[in-house]
């Protein structure tokens, strides 16, 4: 490949927002360092928004493969070698210095074409558990960034080729006011949320068990909760009824708000909702999605339970009672919400963003060096 740009750097993310959301933020921080920064991703995402939204997008093929049939894998296969045929072609033009994975399917071809091409690579894990995309790419980058000190499938790894930067989360989220646990008798906040699957088992779980609470403690509890559209109706009338004060809505566009308001947030435990529960220090009951690749979320949620920062509960074990009973034990302890607020905020890394741009500053400066 010709003369690499030391300047541009390419970042190469899965169209969700678990994957998007930290690539954005370190989008803010190159560009704050005089950087300029390209996204690759496929045909789901629609780029970054607000301030970053003049990022060039660049759209490849792609496809995953796990636990697919044998034709859905062979053609994602084939998607995969066009993915990686069209970022060959992107990196010729482009001349990053420097190719940025974020995980996801839509990663690997243009970071698998960045390793072929020599240029340097820095993958980035969100997840107590890496990836199957990014532990195909890590082996052959240059740096790995991690969100947890401890990172299942990268034990192998060489200390030196490994970074603990944090998971970048949104700023406003960082910024939120130090967490003060309900008085004795005053009004408790409660958050729920967790995306379409969440919201699936929240909406059928959580108002049983809300009506099992002791009435001393359901008459203070004020409840915001994500609810899906086509639920909103059965589950407005089930808090009606037992004369709860409940927001619902299919969405929120103000979550920093809300994780200031709560006293505790209810939720799963994939990488963006636990790094910012961290960053907001905000106690958190957590309900790993059962299914999710490899267990990840059980690992996600594991790193706060561990070290007191919130509680898990699995699905499996998650009836109207016995989340009753947990949320009972927990609402009654103030001095236990307190603590585990203050272990999240002391877990979170706030500077994630700063910390990866570092990595990768340092890198473009080696192939700055390199061409001189």
């Amino acid at each position: 490949m010709s003369a690499m740009n030391p300047g541009r750097i390419l970042l190469a993310a899965g169209g969700t927002g678990g994957h998007l959301f930290p690539a954005e933020a370190l989008a803010g921080a190159l560009l704050g360092r005089g950087f300029s920064v390209d996204l690759v991703t496929d045909e789901r995402a629609t780029g970054f928004a607000g301030k970053l939204a003049s990022v060039p997008v660049h759209r490849i093929a792609s496809g995953g493969i796990a636990g697919k049939g044998v034709a859905v894998r062979a053609r994602n296969y084939a998607r995969l070698m066009l993915g990686v045929l069209q970022s060959r072609s992107l990196l010729k033009r482009l001349k990053p210095s420097v190719a940025v994975g974020f995980g996801g399917y839509p990663s690997v071809p243009p970071i698998l074409a960045a390793q072929w091409a020599k240029i340097r690579t820095v993958v980035h894990e969100q997840n107590a558990v890496a990836g199957r995309a990014n532990r195909l790419l890590m082996k052959r980058a240059n740096r790995v960034a991690l969100s947890f000190e401890s990172v299942r499938f990268t034990e192998q790894l060489p200390a030196a080729k490994k970074a603990l930067t944090g998971n970048p989360v949104r700023a406003a989220v960082s910024a939120i006011a130090p967490y003060v646990a309900p008085g004795a008798d005053g009004p408790i906040n409660l958050l729920v949320f967790g995306g379409s699957q969440g919201a699936r088992v929240f909406g059928r779980v959580t108002p049983p068990a809300i009506a099992q609470l002791p009435e001393a403690l359901r008459l203070r509890l004020k409840l915001v909760q994500q609810v899906r559209r086509e639920d909103v109706e059965d589950v407005t009338k089930a808090y009606r009824d037992m004369g709860l004060d409940a927001e619902l809505s299919p969405f929120f566009k103000d979550m920093p708000a809300r994780y200031e308001w709560a006293h505790l947030v209810m939720c799963r435990s994939g990488a963006s909702s636990v790094a910012e529960i961290e960053a907001a220090g905000r106690p958190a009951l957590m309900i790993p999605l059962p299914n999710s690749i490899d267990d990840h979320q059980r690992a996600n949620a594991r790193s706060l339970g561990d070290r007191g920062a919130g509680w898990v509960l699995d699905e499996n074990d998650c009836s109207p009672q016995a989340l009753a009973e947990r949320l009972t034990a927990i609402l009654g302890d103030s001095a236990g919400l307190q603590s585990a607020a203050e272990n999240a905020r002391h877990l979170a890394r706030t500077d994630a963003a700063e910390r990866l741009a570092d990595v990768v500053a340092d890198l473009a400066q080696s192939t700055m060096g390199e061409a001189r």
